[in-house]
């Protein structure tokens, strides 16, 4: 495996050929065109801190690389759009960015909104690594353009189930917002906790974006769940658990990746956030390995690395290791370069299946401790 950092710092090429016309003509040449990447992350609307962050982290990526030299001896450019986590915006968002000429699309936040765009980049021939999206629906088209970085909604079920009988659940009743990834980790989870031996005693759906969600906190007591898992988004999340606390709701609850990845405890107060867990992508603060890179990125950014950062760092990273082994901007030969990839980024080892899920995903499971996330051990072995 290589270093995406050792195969970056080869991108230095010295462009030989410009200086040499600009001695034939008698003036300088022109400066090559830049390789644009597109990301298309939530920049406004509920989810937008975590695009915020995305777009950081993408764009620390290509300073980095553009202080190296850039890519193929061409400075990098980070063309960013706003899909608001709604379909038809991102739809909008998706046609701008391939009429600015993207070689490779480095974005994916809700899967609702970006699932639709999949059609757009695949018209265009725009290969598509996807940092954080991961609903199974992304890979319903079967397209060998798209590679999800992070592990898919069944992976991260087996995960929830596996947690689930350690934490001693035996009663489940699982809560979506009837959006994309919500329901199909809901339906996965499902499946992985009777594979266990875990009873589901009920599966309910909430409407985003309501005041309340006192009716379905009362018709999970109602199941006679020991524990909940919710699989949406961190706005309705916090209502939830709150809704549910109030109901007089004493099990454990667990939300998914949607929900830890935002401001999820800021609202809650210590007897809310007792006994709440969150299925997890990375979070570079827990994670004592991404101690230097946490730091960089402070320094490059003025803020601290969130959940969703590292995973759009190494996106961009991918691609650019795809596009100097592709030797060109061709988007089919980066599309075929990208699924031979064999490198470690900040996430761990990165290699791709042929139907584009990643080799070796990667989940963190946490617990609420008062304000903040604490990361809970794996069990040797597993």
């Amino acid at each position: 495996m290589r270093l995406v950092t050792g195969a970056l710092a080869a991108l230095l090429v010295a462009v030989t050929a410009g200086c040499a016309d600009a001695r034939a003509t008698g003036g300088p040449a022109a400066p090559a065109e830049p390789v644009r990447l597109g990301t298309l992350v939530p920049l406004s609307g509920r989810s937008a801190p975590s695009g915020e962050a995305m777009v950081n982290a993408a764009r620390m990526a290509v300073d980095e690389a553009n202080a190296r030299g850039g890519v193929l001896g061409r400075r990098i450019e980070l063309v960013v759009g706003d899909d608001a986590c709604d379909p038809g915006t991102a739809v909008a968002a998706a046609r701008r960015l391939v009429a600015q000429d993207v070689t490779v699309s480095v974005g994916g936040y809700c899967s609702s909104a970006t699932v639709p765009t999949l059609k757009v980049f695949r018209r265009a021939g725009v290969p598509m690594i996807i940092p954080q999206a991961n609903s199974t629906d992304l890979l319903a088209p079967k397209y060998d353009s798209i590679f999800l970085i992070c592990g898919t909604v069944t992976a991260e079920a087996d995960f929830a189930a596996a947690w689930i009988r350690r934490l001693g659940g035996h009663r489940l009743t699982v809560v979506h917002d009837g959006t994309s990834f919500p329901v199909t980790l809901a339906r996965s989870t499902v499946a992985a906790a009777k594979r266990s031996g875990i009873a589901v005693s009920g599966e309910l759906e909430l409407n985003q974006g309501a005041e309340s969600y006192a009716r379905t906190a009362a018709a999970v007591i109602g199941t006679g769940a020991d524990v909940v898992y919710y699989t949406g988004y961190y706005a309705e999340a916090g209502r939830l658990i709150a809704d549910l606390r109030d109901a007089g709701f004493g099990g454990r609850i667990l939300v998914g990746d949607g929900a830890t990845d935002g401001p999820l405890l800021d609202e809650l107060s210590a007897a809310q956030s007792r006994e709440v867990y969150g299925t997890a992508m990375l979070f570079p603060d827990l994670m004592p390995e991404l101690a230097e890179w946490s730091q960089r990125y402070r320094a490059a950014t003025g803020s601290a690395p969130g959940p969703s950062t590292v995973e759009a760092y190494d996106a961009v990273n991918v691609a650019l290791d795809a596009i100097q082994r592709a030797g060109s901007t061709d988007r089919e030969a980066v599309r075929k370069a990208i699924g031979e990839t064999a490198v470690t980024g900040m996430s761990g080892q990165l290699s791709f299946r042929p139907d584009g899920t990643r080799t070796t995903p990667r989940f963190l499971l946490l617990q609420a401790a008062g304000a903040r996330f604490r990361l809970v051990p794996q069990p040797a072995g597993d």
